[in-house]
């Protein structure tokens, strides 16, 4: 990184690049008007081919000749250019205000106005202006950068791509004393070998030698076409290029401000955590997207959370008749109403507070409305919290959902979608087990018969991996940590996870319930699961920072590992059985229909709950969930904040009583729903 002295305060170079613009512009002129008659005297000694200084008379045109210069480049904005950014644009205005003032100094020759001035020497002179407008620019520009790149911190940038974008971004870098420029790393073999703006283009496979040749600091990916696995590629190449060196690597993230040819270093971004994961998005299949959302009455619960809200956001574009907001925070729900009614002037917004615990009211809503589909995402997903509020968490998300999916059914909606979580796979925590208990509820309600006379409601579940940029997402947390100098903190060093945008992810929800028949478990395909620590390792690099290590002391960032916490796996899983699985008419969407237990014991199963609440009876809640949710492995030494008991009551039933009053056991029941 930038190594050199910095900029004393108070100095001639420091007051020279500090002052004010006008200030400059003064220093311009005067240098400007000084030269002049130089350039004069110079013109007549190369007309006459010797040296000829002016006459007395000649020195009276002087004035005139200021006179005229100081409006020409006026006029034609010469002093309006940023020396630092000395392009064509100056270059043209200098040209324009040559070619106006020797045209103007003939005309005042032919009228006799100046003292016998031969049309010659105003030909070379105006040629000699032109010249000087360019010369000195350049030389002041050149003189600066190099005092300045001496005494101030600069970086050493190269630009990876040497298209368009490439030269833009180095054409917005030239002006910037804070930058070196050392050059372009491109693949096109045409572009490998030239020079552009006199800058060499290497091959990307030259990284290696040339950051550490040339101490190389930072390197813009200024490639915004291609697809989010290249960018993965250049990443990983440059990364692997730097070797020891903690290169800050940094993105050109859009195609518009290229297109219109307006590119500032503003516009460079640090990397998108997406760039890093290599998902390439793929375009909803607007059939589906719009299948039971278009000109529809949609209900989303839990509408101010994460998921819930980039559901809402999603859902306008596909034009329903009206969305009826639900969620239990008040100030979430007045956000996301805001938001969207700023975003969406012209669409039917039903904001409603409410608990999804209120079945009759939930009920009552839906009919009122006109309901036809409902996407529920109200949920606690946070596992710690859940882990230290058991009852809460089962009760709010799998007894919230049993009343949410049977006011749906008695209302007459069409379709109902939940969305889960692939922590219900084998889960080893509260809230996991939560979210299975939720499916097990759909898929037994999509399992019932149809009351004669009703079209009956289609059930369906999307169940994925976490989301990048929700509420406790790893990714903003690191960030964070990163900004505010460490530590970044794992719980883990082994532990991973599959991950998504919000966005696609609510896409993807609503396809899928596109596609619903009724009891499927869909799931989202989330490519390659991704080990936390070489993220969190490699957000520190591209931060251009260095991991402390106990061989490192000397690095930027330390990563500390905190231990797992209470309930939290060190790998997900989207699947509960291999078998069974099944390809839809989306290439992200797969289906699968898994075994579950019929409603009366669903019900049978929530009633228990009810006299474990009353009781507070935490080993109870775990006990009975450890024999209804299939792989779940609970934490009973988990601490409860809830004030439950750690102790079974002498009064609570058995669990061997409780299965007693059942039909099966779980493993013994499989039912497929039609």
């Amino acid at each position: 990184m930038p190594k050199s002295k910095p900029l004393p305060k108070h100095d001639w170079l420091s007051w020279l690049h500090q002052a004010p613009r006008r200030a400059k512009q003064i220093v311009l002129l005067l240098i400007d008007i000084f030269m002049l008659p130089v350039l004069f005297t110079l013109a007549l000694s190369v007309r006459m081919g010797e040296l000829d200084l002016p006459s007395k008379a000649q020195m009276l045109d002087v004035p005139l000749m200021i006179g005229l210069m100081v409006i020409c480049a006026l006029f034609t904005r010469v002093y309006s250019a940023v020396v630092r950014a000395f392009d064509e644009h100056y270059l043209q205005s200098a040209l324009f205000a040559s070619i106006s003032w020797a045209m103007l100094l003939w005309i005042a020759a032919s009228a006799g106005i100046t003292h016998t001035l031969p049309r010659s020497v105003i030909i070379i002179t105006g040629a000699l202006l032109m010249l000087h407008f360019w010369v000195s620019r350049a030389l002041i520009r050149t003189v600066l950068f190099v005092l300045l790149k001496r005494r101030e911190q600069h970086t050493n940038l190269a630009v990876f791509g040497a298209g368009q974008a490439g030269r833009q971004i180095m054409a917005a870098a030239v002006g910037m004393a804070q930058y070196h420029l050392t050059g372009f790393f491109d693949d096109d073999p045409e572009l490998i070998g030239t020079r552009i703006n006199g800058l060499p283009v290497w091959s990307g496979r030259q990284a290696q030698r040339f950051i550490a040749r040339l101490d190389i600091d930072e390197v813009i990916v200024a490639m915004p076409s291609v697809s989010r696995s290249r960018r993965r590629d250049i990443i990983d190449s440059l990364q692997k290029a730097s070797g020891e060196r903690d290169i800050h690597i940094r993105m050109l993230p859009g195609l518009d401000r290229v297109m219109s040819g307006d590119i500032s270093l503003n516009d460079v971004q640090d990397i998108d955590i997406l760039d890093l994961l290599g998902r390439d998005a793929v375009p909803p299949d607007l059939a589906l997207f719009r299948h039971h959302v278009a000109d529809r009455t949609v209900l989303v619960t839990g509408a101010a959370g994460s998921i819930g809200s980039e559901l809402c956001r999603q859902l306008l574009t596909a034009s329903p008749d009206t969305l009826v907001l639900f969620d239990h925070s008040e100030f979430g729900l007045y956000s996301i109403e805001r938001e969207l009614r700023a975003s969406f002037p012209d669409a039917t917004l039903v904001p409603v507070l409410g608990s999804v615990m209120d079945q009759a009211r939930l009920e009552r809503l839906m009919r009122h409305h006109h309901v036809e589909t409902v996407y529920h995402a109200a949920a606690y997903k946070h596992v710690p919290l859940v882990e230290a509020n058991p009852f809460e968490g089962v009760i709010n998300n799998s007894l919230g959902t049993y009343h949410t999916a049977v006011a749906a059914r008695d209302a007459g909606v069409e379709t109902f979608v939940l969305v889960s979580t692939d922590k219900a796979v084998r889960p080893t925590n509260v809230m996991g087990a939560s979210k299975r208990l939720s499916e097990l509820v759909l898929q037994a309600l999509a399992a019932e018969p149809i009351v004669p006379g009703t079209l009956g409601t289609c059930y369906a579940m999307v169940r994925f991996g976490n989301v990048l940029g929700s509420s406790g997402s790893v990714v903003p947390l690191f960030r964070k940590q990163i900004s505010q100098g460490g530590p970044i903190t794992l719980t883990h060093p082994d532990i991973t996870r599959y991950f998504m945008t919000i966005p696609e992810a609510a896409q993807l929800v609503i396809q899928a319930g596109g596609m619903a028949k009724g009891g499927e478990v869909f799931l989202l395909e989330m490519g390659e699961s991704v080990r936390i620590l070489d993220l969190a390792r490699q957000m520190i690099r591209l931060s251009g920072l260095s991991e402390r290590t106990a061989s490192q002391p000397d690095g930027d960032i330390e990563v500390v590992f905190t231990g797992l916490r209470p309930g939290e796996k060190l790998y997900e899983e989207l699947l509960i059985s291999d078998e069974g699985i099944e390809h839809t008419d989306h290439p992200l969407i797969y289906k699968a229909h898994e075994r579950f237990y019929p409603l009366s014991r669903i019900e049978a199963l929530f009633a228990e709950i009810a006299e474990l609440a009353l009781m507070r009876d935490t080993i109870g809640l775990k006990q009975l969930l450890l024999l209804s949710i299939h792989g779940y492995k609970p934490d009973f030494a988990a601490e409860d904040n809830s004030g439950c008991l750690d102790e079974r009551p002498e009064d609570a039933m058995s669990i061997a009583a409780f299965e007693a009053e059942l039909d099966l056991p779980y493993d013994e029941v499989q039912v497929t729903p039609v």
